[in-house]
């Protein structure tokens, strides 16, 4: 097996491609080489909610793949019914962590995603704003500024609330490190095609509130009493005050998480990957 950013033009027995638009010379290229030989496509969040809409190579890279593969349950009402008949769901996984040590004094949030438009930090940190001035929470946000304007307008609204702390880009074990010391992971996304980070709080026994998208919802259940509608920070806030006051709630968002952390085993995943490679055969 290889790891390929482009296809190298190998006498490979079978590809499986990452992006249908990204890949989508790689996917035509290797069809009209190899035209029997299995191809599969695993659809990322902006393929999915995105380029598959509007991208005509996205989109001929779904015709020519032989199989679909999709990060979360709901991403199947975006494929047509021909699309879906050749699509399965394989959950990314995360090594479960024992729970962290929590701080008795303070109501601790992670929102982990470099600062980009689709991840919504603003909304974070409006609902951050929103709290009440005397709630001992603290929000620590992670990730790199890779949109400048939006990390500027991040950065001037956070410096209104001394309770927000911009982390930077850390290490993916550093990263799960603070995630597990959280009460909450916060993922107010505008757009997911199945978010580790949910997969790597959930495994590390940290609750999650997320907006209402599609992408959050086939993680975690369209019932999980976690979501708020997108861009909503208002409403991100009150759930953020029933989860630190309301020990009912929180448990209630702790034990649906529970519920889930067997789909997002290592063992589940190369479960996965095992059947779509018998699939492909």
């Amino acid at each position: 097996m290889r790891i390929e950013r482009d296809w190298s033009g190998a006498d490979d027995d079978l590809m499986i491609a990452l992006h249908a638009r990204r890949s989508a010379a790689a996917i035509a290229a290797f069809a009209a080489r190899y035209p029997q030989r299995p191809l599969a496509l695993v659809l990322t969040g902006t393929d999915l909610y995105r380029d598959i809409r509007v991208d005509e190579s996205a989109q001929r890279s779904l015709l020519l793949s032989g199989r679909l593969v999709l990060l979360q349950a709901e991403g199947i009402h975006e494929l047509s019914p021909g699309q879906a008949a050749k699509a399965m769901v394989i959950y990314q996984s995360a090594r479960p962590l024992t729970p962290g040590r929590r701080s008795r004094r303070y109501f601790d949030l992670a929102l982990v995603g470099h600062q980009r438009p689709e991840k919504d930090p603003l909304t974070a940190v409006r609902a951050l704003l929103s709290l009440p001035s005397d709630l001992p929470v603290r929000l620590f946000h992670v990730g790199g500024a890779l949109d400048a304007e939006l990390a500027r307008q991040v950065a001037q609204l956070g410096a209104q609330d001394g309770r927000y702390h911009w982390l930077g880009a850390l290490s993916q074990p550093a990263t799960r490190q603070r995630i597990k010391r959280c009460h909450l992971l916060l993922l107010p996304s505008l757009m997911e095609g199945g978010a580790n980070v949910l997969i790597e709080a959930v495994t590390s026994s940290v609750p999650v509130l997320g907006s209402d998208i599609p992408g959050n919802r086939g993680m975690l259940g369209a019932d999980y009493p976690g979501w708020f509608p997108a861009g909503d920070a208002q409403r991100l806030a009150q759930l953020i005050l029933a989860a630190a006051r309301d020990p009912q709630y929180y448990a209630n968002l702790s034990r649906r998480c529970a519920e889930r952390v067997s789909l997002f085993t290592p063992a589940h995943e190369c479960a996965g990957v095992c059947s779509l490679l018998e699939m492909t055969r």
